[in-house]
């Protein structure tokens, strides 16, 4: 029996459809803007999103790299939370690449960013001892806090404060398609406050790689020329962009839609541990409270299951593994499980029965602790 892997949504295969589509994609050479797949494609993430134009890159932390180098002059400062993806997972391109500083608030357990403490962090223009504010970012949906969708009211408040301060808003949305599922709002709708954002193909969307910057023409134009800089320029990348077609189409034709399973799977499976003896909180941002409360499903809005276990998180992951479930050594102390195209509702007992057993196989601290009692 084959395993069944939900370290992350970026182990997701590319579908038949997408496949067929690789192999007879119309191609041209893109930095020179021939490619007509690729140019089909950027078109696409444009009008989805209600932007000008889009920029087809290679990865999601190259899509948020060209657009911090679009909108933040070489000295500029960033405000961004702490736990957000650009500040703990892009090995400080901010500041290797960009030359920017990044001005780290606390996220909220929602995920989203106190709107007083955004206008506060901003620095005074006149001051010659402070680097100048030039952009605000956030991350929708929110990894680090489980994955949780930004509502479009929160998106706005965050926007209003930097236009106020005639700054730019910038959406990590590696993602963005989640949050549209579990929110139930229109792709548009939801990028609308921000000047710019960047969406992953290559995660629950199932591409084999690539991702696309929206905003406005302007914009893209300075994204375009950062993504020359960078060695991202590509030339007949329209084998890699008709999947991005593919999988932006409406409906069922596409795989937007399809994520609502990935959302309906986890939730079930987070309700399966949560009745598991060693199976405990994440705890952090993710489920704040008291380390040795159980797992709350109904944090689970998305792919994502985070937790903890009363066990030795390293042994319980190869145990799980040997049982044919692959699981990620999380942040925190944590362990994710990330639903994704690859994992079936059927699956979802095979999973909860081997990570069952995995804590078995293990022991749990509570076991290990009343073993030692009775042998005293």
């Amino acid at each position: 029996m084959s395993a069944l892997d939900l370290r992350s949504d970026t182990v997701t295969q590319p579908t038949a459809e997408m496949r067929r589509a690789m192999a007879a994609a119309e191609v041209g050479d893109d930095v020179w803007g021939e490619d007509p797949t690729v140019n089909a494609l950027e078109e696409r993430a444009a009008e989805l999103l209600g932007k000008e134009a889009g920029l087809f890159v290679s990865s999601g932390t190259m899509g948020n790299l060209v657009s911090l180098m679009a909108h933040v002059p070489r000295g500029g400062e960033i405000i961004a939370g702490a736990q957000s993806h650009i500040v703990r997972d892009e090995a400080a391109g901010h500041a290797v690449v960009v030359g920017a500083s990044v001005l780290q608030l606390s996220d909220r357990p929602d995920g989203t960013l106190d709107p007083d403490e955004v206008a506060a962090a901003f620095r005074d223009p006149t001051d010659p001892h402070e680097p100048p504010t030039s952009l605000v970012t956030i991350e929708n949906a929110h990894s680090h806090s489980g994955n949780q969708p930004i509502a479009l009211t929160a998106t706005e408040q965050i926007a209003a404060v930097a236009r106020e301060r005639d700054v730019p808003l910038h959406v990590d949305g590696a993602r963005f398609f989640n949050a549209v599922i579990a929110l139930g709002a229109r792709p548009a709708e939801l990028a609308a406050p921000a000047d710019s954002v960047t969406f992953c193909l290559s995660k629950g969307l199932s591409c084999p790689a690539g991702s696309v910057v929206v905003g406005s023409m302007s914009f893209i134009g300075r994204a375009r020329r950062a993504r020359k800089l960078l060695g991202g320029g590509m030339r007949q990348a329209g084998v890699l962009a008709a999947a991005g077609l593919v999988a932006l189409r409406d409906g069922d034709a596409g795989m937007i839609a399809r994520l609502a399973d990935d959302h309906a799977n986890a939730r079930r499976l987070a309700e399966l541990l949560s009745a598991m003896r060693g199976v405990l909180s994440p705890g952090d941002i993710a489920q704040p409270g008291a380390e040795d409360a159980p797992l709350d499903p109904a944090r689970v809005r998305t792919n994502f299951v985070l937790f903890r276990v009363a066990a030795d998180r390293a042994a319980f992951l190869a145990a799980a593994e040997a049982r044919g479930v692959r699981l990620d050594y999380y942040p925190h102390g944590q362990v994710r499980a990330a639903t994704n195209s690859g994992i079936a509702a059927a699956d979802i007992e095979r999973v909860a029965t081997a990570i069952e057993a995995a804590l078995a196989d293990v022991g749990t601290s509570a076991t290990r602790e009343m073993a030692a009692a009775q042998v005293q």
